[in-house]
């Protein structure tokens, strides 16, 4: 189902001009109101949703939930993680060993065996703390979870606890993504949570029990060694590739303990991205589609095999490539590292052109308007990005998600993080907590080899 929020928020590209082809006007408008699930549309057309082609660029979302729940159940014989693409060489090293582990960990066998022991902790819940910051708290808490022994069990998310989240998905991660631990071990942290004997002896803690040093910088779990040790340099600044900086092993598991987290998406943010897809790209989706003849002409029934239900749906939904991810980060992060202007991220992007001349699309993300503003002077590249009100000056963070509204400063943020996710090369700025897990995204997504050009250092380097 998609939410409201998916018809306020309008996904453009800069490129785009007046389309006198109705057939594509028509599919795309087709492909929409089957995301809205306005089948009047449909009827007024005489049509019916079979006679609607497939979207490239588009996920079943209610096939596509359902398999990914059932790959997240303890099965027989099951083979972990489905969630890693590519090879050990494209990824950070260990990565499929360690998603791995981390499973098994958060899902113990008989989550009731009193030698299970739980660490139950909200999300942080302060307006300074932005989407970046509260993901990489609760990297911290994985790790203590980890090397304490205990099953980690997030509690309320205050940026799901909105109208889109539905049920006993609002206010929580589960909202968004897989949860971190089943639900048999969610509803069992909780009952013993409220036994004061439990805390006494040590069986439940929370973040009271951590200070704010260990839960954001404490040491990482070393179950597996020391694999930051030999991690390929793929991080350009300056002209030069990083190899080595003072936190290399927090670099390595926030990378790896966020792909945890957000291993899969729920049915909510498939939605999400669908709709992201079709405004960005359904035009050219449907003239791929329509190339391969009339579309409206050719009704014939289509009747699903095996071989679409459980092989072909685990294909990921086509995008134009290759793209560039390209996020902006100004506004009051000025207080916390250098931040530059459009000019120098575009010319890190020209450095990647000439080495890939095909490359000409980039996916912007940036909360200032006079980012997008400026954009439009690069006429030789085509942008993707979305159309939400921005910042204007530099107030603070807090003060612009508060004007968006809480469904909206939560959803677009996170389609723009997983759309980035997905590029093929990316330009950033790693002083930005954001576009650092955004590259611990793309190490441990099968594109270590991609590389990462940045316009400034983070803080440990």
């Amino acid at each position: 189902m998609v939410s409201s929020i998916d018809r306020e928020l309008k996904w453009t590209n800069k490129a785009e001009t007046e389309d006198n082809d109705d057939q594509v006007k028509l599919l795309v408008s087709a492909w929409d109101n089957l995301l809205l699930n306005n089948e009047d549309f449909l009827k007024k057309l005489e049509m019916n949703k079979s006679d609607v082609p497939n979207a490239p660029h588009l996920e079943n979302c209610e096939l596509i939930s359902r398999v990914r729940e059932r790959l997240d159940t303890r099965i027989a014989n099951q083979t972990f993680p489905t969630w890693i693409s590519g090879g050990d060489e494209e990824n950070y090293p260990l990565t499929r060993i360690v998603q791995s582990e981390i499973w098994t960990h958060q899902h113990p066998l008989d989550c009731k065996n009193e030698t299970v022991k739980f660490l139950v902790a909200d999300w942080e819940t302060l307006s300074i703390y932005g989407s970046g910051a509260q993901i990489t708290a609760m990297t911290g808490l994985l790790a203590i979870a980890i090397n304490e022994n205990r099953v980690l069990v997030a509690n309320y998310y205050n940026r799901a606890d909105h109208d889109g989240c539905k049920g006993s998905s609002r206010g929580s991660w589960s909202c968004y993504f897989l949860p971190e631990t089943s639900e048999a071990c969610r509803k069992h942290a909780f009952a013993v949570a409220r036994k004061r004997e439990a805390w006494e002896s040590g069986i439940v803690t929370g973040k009271q029990n951590y200070s704010s040093k260990v839960i954001w910088g404490g040491p990482i779990p070393k179950l597996w060694g020391k694999p930051w040790n030999y991690m390929k340099p793929t991080t350009d600044i300056n002209g030069s590739l990083i190899s080595r900086h003072r936190k290399m092993d927090r670099r390595w598991w926030r990378a790896q303990a966020v792909r945890y987290l957000m291993r899969f998406q729920t049915e909510y943010t498939c939605g999400l991205m669908n709709a992201a897809r079709n405004t960005a790209f359904g035009k050219e989706a449907a003239e791929i589609v329509i190339s391969a003849g009339d579309w409206r002409k050719d009704k014939k029934k289509k009747i699903r095999t095996e071989i679409e239900e459980q092989v072909w749906s685990n294909h990921k939904p086509w995008i134009p490539r290759p793209i560039l991810s390209v996020h902006v980060r100004m506004g009051d992060k000025a207080c916390e590292m250098r931040v530059a202007a459009l000019e120098e991220y575009m010319r890190l992007a020209d450095r990647i052109k000439d080495r890939f001349p095909e490359l000409n699309k980039i996916w912007l993300s940036t909360e200032m308007k006079e980012v997008v503003d400026k954009s439009k002077d690069y006429g030789q590249w085509r942008f993707y990005y979305t159309e939400v009100v921005r910042q204007v000056g530099n107030k603070s963070m807090a003060e612009y998600e508060a004007s968006l509204g809480r469904e909206t400063s939560t959803n677009y943020p996170l389609v723009n993080f997983l759309m980035a996710s997905e590029a093929d090369f990316f330009v950033g700025a790693l002083g930005s907590t954001w576009c650092f897990l955004i590259d611990g995204m793309r190490n441990t997504g099968g594109k270590v080899m991609s590389g990462y050009l940045s316009v400034n250092k983070d803080r440990f380097w």
